[in-house]
Formats: C-alpha cells, sequence, structure tokens
C-alpha cells in the first residue's frame, strides 16, 4: 500500500458538491486539494464496464494531465434482482434530452423488477469505487458498498438520484428520508473513504 506523502492532491470530478464532500474529508490531513473543473481538465470517457475500469480512467487522466496524484471515484446502484443492473449506468439510466430524470430511472428500475417478478426483499447494493492515482501510473483502490433494498412507492424528499426508493439495511427509512449527516456517515462512499484514509493518509 503506497502512502500519499504531497500536499496537494487532484480530485478527478466537475461536480462541486462531490468536491466539497472530498475536501472536508481531507482536511484534517492538511492536502490542497482542486477540483478538475478548476484545472481546465476534460472529462474523458468512461468505457469500462466497472466502476473501478472507469475510475482508473479518470484519475489516472488527470493525474497525467497534472502531474499530481489524483482521486477518482466511479458509483451507482446494482440491484440483484435486475442481474446487477443499472451498475455503471446509474447515471445514464436517467438521461433524457431535457438533462437527467432520476424519477424516470427509479420508476423504470422497478418496472423491470415487477417485470422479472423479482422476489422480495429486492436486495441492491450502492457502491462507491475510489482510485487513488499516481504520475508514475501506480494507483491503490478502495471499494465501499452500502447494502439494502428497493422499495416502492418512492419516499423521501433529501438526497438525490436513486435515494428515495434505497432502504439501507437496518434502517425503517429510505435514503431520501435520512439526514444528509447522517447519510454521508454511513453510506457506500464513507465506507470507501474510511478506507482510503486508513490505507493511504492515517
Amino acid at each position: 500500500m503506497r502512502r500519499f506523502t504531497g500536499d496537494r492532491l487532484v480530485v478527478a470530478t466537475h461536480n462541486k458538491g462531490k468536491l466539497e464532500e472530498i475536501s472536508a474529508l481531507l482536511e484534517p490531513f492538511s492536502v490542497a486539494v482542486s477540483g478538475a473543473a478548476a484545472l481546465g481538465l476534460a472529462e474523458p470517457a468512461e468505457t469500462e464496464d466497472s466502476f473501478v475500469g472507469n475510475a482508473r480512467i479518470k484519475a489516472h487522466a488527470a493525474a497525467r494531465a497534472t502531474g499530481l496524484p489524483a482521486l477518482a471515484d466511479d458509483s451507482g446502484i446494482t440491484i440483484d434482482g435486475l442481474g446487477g443492473a443499472p451498475g455503471v449506468y446509474t447515471a445514464d439510466w436517467a438521461e433524457t434530452p431535457q438533462g437527467r430524470d432520476f424519477v424516470l430511472a427509479m420508476t423504470r428500475a422497478w418496472q423491470e423488477l415487477e417485470a422479472a417478478a423479482a422476489p422480495f426483499p429486492r436486495t441492491a447494493q450502492f457502491r462507491c469505487t475510489l482510485v487513488l492515482a499516481w504520475p508514475d501510473g501506480h494507483d491503490e483502490v478502495f471499494e465501499g458498498i452500502m447494502p439494502g433494498q428497493v422499495v416502492w412507492p418512492m419516499r423521501g424528499s433529501q438526497g438525490h438520484g436513486y435515494d428515495p426508493i434505497f432502504q439501507p439495511d437496518g434502517y425503517a427509512v429510505t435514503f431520501g428520508e435520512i439526514d444528509r449527516w447522517e447519510k454521508n456517515r454511513i453510506s457506500h462512499r464513507a465506507d470507501a473513504f474510511r478506507k482510503l484514509v486508513a490505507g493511504c493518509f492515517a
């Protein structure tokens, strides 16, 4: 396991919220964090069929372009009754000509479960893969998982994406009903970050 010894890190995302979340998590380690957008980095095509593959594409592209270590994530929901779909296509299911519509995506997920007569509970997992890459091509990979089940109808207005239909194990409410600070504490991304910090920063 390679330790992070520098004082600057690129976060390979154009998502402002994700950049703020990662910056806050790394604040105790005195690391200056820059986002891909602020550095004028293009978003590389995500051509892999796995979370780790797409996270590697983003992290290594940013590390090569800047000469700095770079952190990228790829995340989504895998639904067992749909053979692991939507998986890496989690966001694609929400794409419309007018932008992303996650109500459409959640409705599709439930309708496909119904069509497949998937048994209850309809187990699913939110997954997050983090890749920390160095300019010399080395990387470290950390995977976080939040197990739960898909429920219907949609519940709650907190969170984003598929949160209103995902009920995490041990809870009687969906991610859409959980306070965002509580969600950030227990989520798949938090799980991956704990592993990243323990492996490379602590």
